[in-house]
């Protein structure tokens, strides 16, 4: 077996995410309540007391709120640059120091069969980081929570089997919604949120003939529609000659594991 992995919720109400070999298990930030995580774990079919580690983006509420919880009920190892470790500390309870470890950003950290790399976005957090994931030649991307996509993080993620990529937003939806200016100001700028279009102007430059599947996530709940998502980057992607495997995210619900081949 190569990697599998389930987006096991994305928006902004909580996000995790999922990658497994053999050996190796993984999860990615915690951001919906203790009870909510072992459901999503249930319907994938997965024990949560089985995890090799916990891996931190950054400290938003939407990617933290469960941590402290998952990580004391099966006594995990939780990993976060420094930055992000004094901003989450206090909203996460008491940890052993046994369970807290630091990865930097734009670094590589091995994880039993697992390399992963680290890689700094531009998002309002206190150092925010998000992941690519290597074995057998094989690599999966988990980019979200960025305001723009930088040539050096199209560097990093360029050529990847399968990508978690953010769509958050729909522009014209944003601008004509209920939100108060400072915060669409916020979420169009250079440390906000990526829109759909932007998304699907990033992939077109990144994807190469490995690229299996792009699963679209953190979509706004209130400035973006699924099927809106798709049907944006993919005209995006075909005004550009590529036709691509795009998947939805959920929330609540855990896509099913997938297996990079």
């Amino acid at each position: 077996m190569t990697m599998r992995f389930s987006v096991l919720a994305s928006g902004s109400t909580g996000n995790a995410f999922y990658l497994e070999t053999n050996k190796t298990r993984l999860l990615v930030d915690a951001g919906l309540s203790g009870k909510q995580l072992d459901r999503l774990f249930g319907e994938i079919h997965v024990d949560p007391s089985k995890l090799s580690g916990i891996l931190v983006t950054h400290e938003h509420s939407d990617h933290i709120k469960g941590l402290g919880i998952i990580a004391r009920k099966y006594n995990l190892p939780i990993y976060a640059n420094e930055k992000t470790w004094h901003a989450m500390d206090k909203n996460i309870g008491e940890l052993s120091l046994d369970q807290k470890f630091h990865f930097d950003a734009n670094s590589i950290k091995t994880f039993g069969d697992i390399d992963v790399e680290s890689f700094s976005v531009s998002h309002d957090a206190v150092d925010p980081m998000f992941f690519t994931f290597h074995h057998r030649n094989k690599k999966v991307a988990l980019v979200t929570d960025l305001g723009y996509v930088s040539e050096k993080i199209k560097k990093t993620i360029e050529g990847a089997n399968a990508y978690i990529f953010e769509a958050n937003h729909d522009v014209s939806m944003l601008q004509m919604g209920r939100y108060p200016w400072n915060v669409k100001r916020r979420i169009l700028g250079d440390s906000g949120h990526v829109s759909n279009e932007d998304c699907g102007l990033a992939l077109s430059e990144i994807i190469s003939n490995k690229t299996e599947r792009v699963y679209l996530a953190h979509l706004s709940k209130d400035n973006n529609m699924k099927e809106l998502a798709r049907m944006s980057v993919d005209h995006v992607l075909r005004e550009r000659g590529i036709q691509l495997n795009l998947f939805d995210t959920d929330p609540s619900t855990p896509t099913p594991l997938y297996e990079v081949i």
